[in-house]
């Protein structure tokens, strides 16, 4: 059983925005095991279950987005709602790229208003018949959630445009926010309305529901759950600009799966997490995967593609092939430049027009023989930007038309006013170029569709009287800002606000010998056809599952606060040791081996102070004394400090760097490793890590005998773990035919000699013990960081062997919850002092005043 969290996720939403009425319960049933149907009601009335459609149980997918894929018209003289499928919906292409046995669901919102006496009817409809969930938000949360939250926050700041001048941009504002999380709410609650946890999976779409995924985990700690962002992921500056940064980053990372349409998207999504939460992510078999409570989440990068089919219809329709005679007719004699474009402020629609002027004005030849062709795509949101970008776009088009057109030739013609998809696909087959010039976007589709276009059919072949088996050419110029870029090599990449470079682009472009567009357009061609929506949405379905295969090999428990809602997932076998089960194992035990690892163990890694407590020292004497123990501190630290800090602890044994140093009492003589001696790697070592340490504002090296080690724990944390990753490199390079190893820890890059670790100080100790007929039946070990897996590893294979008289109690713990090799785990360093002061007291432990004192504290 998952604990849940005791504060809802909507204890963070207050004032009007709670007051909606609740959405209208659409299902009166779902399915939650295969062939049961119970009852949403919560009075365990199922009565109606006589009369329920049965179903056949398939594979399912919920696809959640933030309108369905349909379209609503609603009859003026009956009043009745008529509903159809939107075919150029990509949620609804998408189901080409699911397996034949996957039944696809859909929750989202309508783009009308349905009264609220018609949701219920409307809902079952629309379930029964289409096999959508629609969430009805009330029109005041509509326009706060989508028209505010995601359209004058969300959309222009993933478009890198900070609110800093409140005439263009809306500052961050609380009910907002407060309405965007109970939208997510509702969302969610829809989709655990026709959920089956055990076996469904759940694809959630774009930044409209960027913390759905914290409601659904929070519900269903295994729910199987992919999350696609379809607009442009910000760099971290930018991103940290935004007042609910934590939440949000949080949220995603309750998916399994996080799919981008760029590397350079996920790579600012990586490095947010990495800056902002210290979380590290490595490739594992060519999957990047980041590491959070014991969950990996994999991130996806796949850019979506274009519906071939749906296309190639488009082509061979009659309307298409009689458009492109009346397009080609108009502009006998011209060649096209064709931009299509929604009417915003990134797509770049004024510059592009710019670098057309700038074109005709130092190419006088191509004067009343180029025309560029804009069609301007309704606007998705409305405001004071929107307006002055429009007016802007007609201003410029105006003059330059009036410096370069005469009786008979526009140079640019403006297309402001609702076109068919075939007067689109003629315009794409007649165009000897395409422009997309966004300053910034997320999946631009146009480059897709114009080189399909581009490619012909047989009915537009004949409609413009060419040879079906004649070459296909064509020249794409875009911009290096959107997200199809990377993936048209043979595309001529600008920077749009270059006004010169894009004219001197379209220039190339439209000059281009013919071999080479057709080159070109082969390439692209090749990769359009091959990488459409339906692999986009069959790659992103295998890596989901791929993704989930390991929910139920682990123990999950929930933890955290509303939005910082998150789940800890462990082996098994781990569980929080109990002082009364190893008191228990220890009163029962005569011959005990005790290692205890230093910083974050006994001493918090946070502390200022690291020189041990008198409380710590007064139970290690105690521990120390009780004949039946051998008690040893095993650090990485050097002898000298370690040696002074345990002055006063006669029967401490204690190994020093990972174990290079080791003596087993006071009075005993320093022993080295059975390594040698010699450390020439130094010399090749300290001057690599000086470079860095140079290079990289707080960091140091500290020097050991047996050791070097690279600290970047004060540095900036992105910059840190960059280089560090660097320097792992540079290190294992330079030092490859030197008997050492270079590790990476916890803001650390350590070179030291072969064959010491800290799990060879317990096989060493543990060995000796049992030679000297003293074979430990009880081993603990207490430790916190990497290096500590050596030694919890080295007492659960190595503490006994044949010779042994039985099997010894073995309790490897780890400080803090977290994947482990270690069974158990302790809370942190209080909780070790505990557990210890338990044992110390079971060897005889006599408390003095002072210390009592200090203990009480420490158990209160």
């Amino acid at each position: 059983m998952v604990a849940r969290s005791c504060m809802n996720l909507l204890d963070l939403v207050s004032g009007d925005v709670l007051n909606f009425p609740p959405t209208p319960r659409a299902l009166p049933r779902v399915m939650t095991v295969p062939g049961i149907i119970s009852g949403l009601d919560g009075n365990g009335n199922n009565d109606d279950d006589l009369h329920a459609p049965s179903y056949e149980y398939r594979d399912k997918i919920i696809i959640v987005a933030n309108f369905l894929p349909l379209n609503a018209q609603k009859d003026k003289k009956t009043g009745k709602w008529s509903f159809s499928y939107d075919e150029d919906s990509i949620l609804l292409q998408l189901k080409d790229g699911l397996s034949s046995n996957t039944g696809a669901v859909y929750v989202g919102s309508l783009k009308v208003d349905i009264d609220a006496s018609e949701q219920e009817e409307v809902a079952q409809e629309l379930l029964e018949k289409f096999n959508c969930v629609p969430t009805f938000l009330p029109s005041d949360l509509q326009k706060k959630f989508y028209n505010g939250f995601c359209k004058q926050h969300l959309w222009p700041l993933f478009h890198y445009m900070l609110p800093i001048y409140p005439d263009y941009c809306n500052r961050f504002d609380r009910s907002q926010w407060q309405a965007y999380v109970s939208a997510n709410k509702i969302f969610a609650d829809k989709v655990m309305e026709v959920i089956n946890p055990e076996d469904d999976f759940v694809w959630v779409h774009d930044y409209h529901l960027m913390v759905l995924p914290t409601f659904l985990r929070k519900r269903y700690s295994r729910v199987k759950l992919g999350f696609f962002l379809h607009s442009p992921f910000p760099s971290s500056e930018i991103y940290r600009t935004l007042p609910v940064r934590y939440e949000i980053l949080k949220a995603l990372l309750n998916a399994d799966l996080i799919g981008f349409h760029t590397f350079d998207y996920a790579r600012h999504f990586l490095s947010c997490c990495s800056r902002m939460l210290g979380l590290e992510y490595e490739s594992k078999r060519g999957y990047i995967g980041l590491e959070y409570f014991g969950r990996t989440i994999y991130i996806k990068i796949l850019p979506v593609g274009i519906h071939m089919g749906r296309l190639e219809s488009s082509l061979n329709h009659p309307s298409s092939s009689v458009k492109v005679k009346e397009i080609r007719d108009q502009f006998k004699g011209k060649k096209l430049i064709l931009g299509v474009d929604d009417m915003d402020i990134f797509k770049g629609i004024s510059l592009k027009i710019l670098a057309m002027e700038q074109l005709l004005l130092h190419n006088p030849q191509f004067r009343g023989k180029l025309v560029l062709v804009q069609i301007l795509n309704p606007p998705r949101s409305t405001g004071k930007d929107v307006q002055e970008a429009k007016r802007e776009a007609y201003e410029t088009t105006k003059r330059i038309n009036e410096m370069f057109g005469f009786p008979g030739y526009e140079p640019v013609i403006l297309i402001d006013c609702p076109i068919s998809s075939y007067e689109k696909t003629a315009y794409y087959a007649l165009a000897e170029c395409c422009i997309v010039n966004a300053v910034r976007d997320g999946m631009n589709l146009v480059p897709y569709k114009y080189v399909v276009c581009r490619q012909g059919s047989l009915g537009m072949d004949k409609a413009l009287e060419i040879a079906s088996d004649s070459p296909r050419t064509s020249t794409l110029v875009v911009s290096e800002f959107i997200g199809c870029s990377p993936s048209l090599s043979g595309a001529i990449r600008v920077n749009p606000w270059d006004i010169d470079a894009v004219a001197d682009a379209l220039n190339l472009a439209i000059t281009m010998s013919n071999v080479e567009k057709q080159l070109r357009h082969e390439k692209h061609y090749r990769y359009v056809s091959s990488h459409d929506v339906a692999y986009w949405a069959y790659s992103f379905a295998q890596d989901l599952e791929r993704a989930c295969k390991d929910h139920y090999s682990k123990r999950c428990w929930g933890i955290g606060f509303g939005l910082s809602f998150r789940i800890l997932s462990l082996s098994p076998s781990f569980r929080k040791l109990s002082l009364d089960h190893i008191v228990s194992a220890y009163k029962r035990t005569n011959r005990r081996a005790i290692f205890l690892d230093y910083d974050g163990t006994v001493v918090p890694q946070a502390s200022i102070v690291k020189t041990p407590s008198p409380e710590v020292i007064y139970l290690l004497n105690n521990l120390c004394d009780d004949p039946k123990n051998t008690v040893f501190i095993v650090s990485g630290r050097g002898n000298s400090p370690l040696s002074e800090w345990f002055d006063q602890c006669e029967n401490l044994g204690i190994a020093a760097e990972h174990g290079y140093f080791i003596r087993w009492n006071k009075k005993s003589n320093w022993e080295t490793s059975h390594i040698s001696a010699d450390f020439d790697w130094k010399r090749m070592a300290e001057p690599v890590m000086r470079l860095y340490t140079e290079a990289t504002d707080g960091s140091y090296i500290e020097t050991k005998e047996s050791a070097l080690v690279w600290h970047h724990h004060d540095a900036d944390s992105d910059f840190g773990s960059c280089q560090a990753k660097e320097l792992l490199d540079h290190l294992e390079n330079v030092l490859a035919n030197e008997p050492v190893v270079v590790k990476r820890g916890q803001h650390i890059v350590e070179v030291k000699p072969q064959g010491v670790t800290k799990g060879l100080v317990a096989e060493n100790v543990i060995s000796t013990l049992t030679n000297d007929g003293k074979s430990p039946d009880f081993v603990l070990c207490i430790g916190d960081d990497r290096s500590d897996e050596d030694m919890f590893e080295s007492i659960s294979t190595k503490a006994y062997n044949a010779t042994s008289p039985s099997i010894p109690e073995i309790f490897a713990c780890t400080v803090g919850q977290k994947p482990s090799k270690a069974r158990y785990y302790l809370d942190d360093t209080v909780d070790v002092l505990i557990l210890l002061q338990g044992l110390a007291t079971v060897s005889g432990f006599k408390s003095r005043s002072s210390v009592e004192v200090s203990f009480e504290n420490i158990t209160v």
